[in-house]
This record gives C-alpha cells, structure tokens and sequence, in this order.
C-alpha cells in the first residue's frame, strides 16, 4: 500500500473490490469513454467487476499483472493503475495504463500515482523497463507520463480499438536502471 496524500491511497486490487469499482466506472463512464475501449452495459455491473477482480488477483498471484485501485479514506475507488502484460526473461518489461476520477484530475494525483507503480517495478516486481501508450491528443496523460520521466519512442498507427475505432498511439518508455523520480521532484 502506498499513500499518495492526505487523502489517497494506492493498494493493490483485491476480492471483494467488484461491487466499488463498477461504481467508479459508473460515476466515471462519460470521463472515461473517448480514452477506452467501448464497454458492454455487463461491464458496469458489481457482478462483472467482481469477475474482473477474480482473474486480476489470479494474474497477480502469477506474475502476469500487477493492478491497483486508488482509493479514498472511506474506501472510495477513485482510480486505476494496472501494470499489465509483464514479460520475464530478457525483457523484464511491463505495460502502464491508467485513470483518475474525473474530479480527481489536475490535482497531481495521477502523477503521485504512476510514481508509486514505477517504483513497485522497480524494487519489488525487479522491472528494468515500464512502456505506456496514450491517443495522439491525449495531452494531459503524456503530462502524467513526463513528469515521471518517461521518453517518447515512437507512434503507432491504428494501435488499439479506443472508443469503437482503432486509433493512433504516441508510444512511451521509461527505464527503471536509473532511479526513480524523488517525492520533492513531483508536482
């Protein structure tokens, strides 16, 4: 578990978690909608998400992801961190996505986040390197991802189905050789 501030935590995703994050999806359904994919009406369900949950602990427990919730002090899911795709071997590399509540943003509470998971890569999962995507115009996640010192490689033409069509992406690295972004260097 690590808090972010006052207020939030980042913990790990765990059984039981169903029922609070298809509420957060739910609260958070217009924010969300232009930057994933489109979602089923099941997807918004505490039954869904409690299925999500189970094979989320089930991929953790194998060392395949790492997902976390951000969460409030009264327990309110108001975001997610997900460290997905992790790969062994000479690679040593996983995949960073995420969101924030839509009145949680421009606080810096995704940026103290993302923070938090690079360092779990780096000291506990033994990561070397951490990739993220973000949509062409998505200004303020490459914000996110600058501020913790990740560098642009490339774009992806058509690299996922976002919003029910499949868009170009700006592609992010960041190695974890070198130290991770000190707390007084964030915003």
């Amino acid at each position: 578990m690590f808090r972010l501030d006052p207020e939030h935590t980042l913990r790990p995703v765990r059984s039981g978690d169903g029922a609070a994050l298809a509420r957060a999806y739910s609260d958070n359904r217009a924010h969300l909608a232009p930057w994933e994919p489109a979602r089923s009406e099941e997807f918004f369900t505490a039954e869904w998400q409690e299925r999500d949950v189970r094979r989320t602990v089930e991929e953790a427990q194998s060392g395949r992801s790492m997902r976390f919730v951000i969460t409030t002090r009264d327990g309110r899911i108001r975001g997610r961190m997900n460290l997905n795709g992790i790969v062994r071997g000479a690679f040593q590399n996983g995949d960073l996505g995420y969101w924030v509540a839509a009145d949680a943003t421009k606080h810096g509470l995704a940026t103290r986040a993302v923070d938090a998971v690079l360092r779990h890569a780096r000291d506990s999962l033994g990561l070397r390197r951490v990739q993220a995507a973000t949509l062409l115009h998505n200004v303020a996640s490459q914000r996110v991802l600058a501020a913790n010192g990740f560098t642009r490689i490339g774009v992806a033409p058509r690299y996922l189905e976002i919003a029910g069509e499949w868009q170009d992406h700006v592609l992010f690295q960041r190695l974890l050789e070198k130290s991770v972004t000190e707390p007084s260097a964030r915003p």
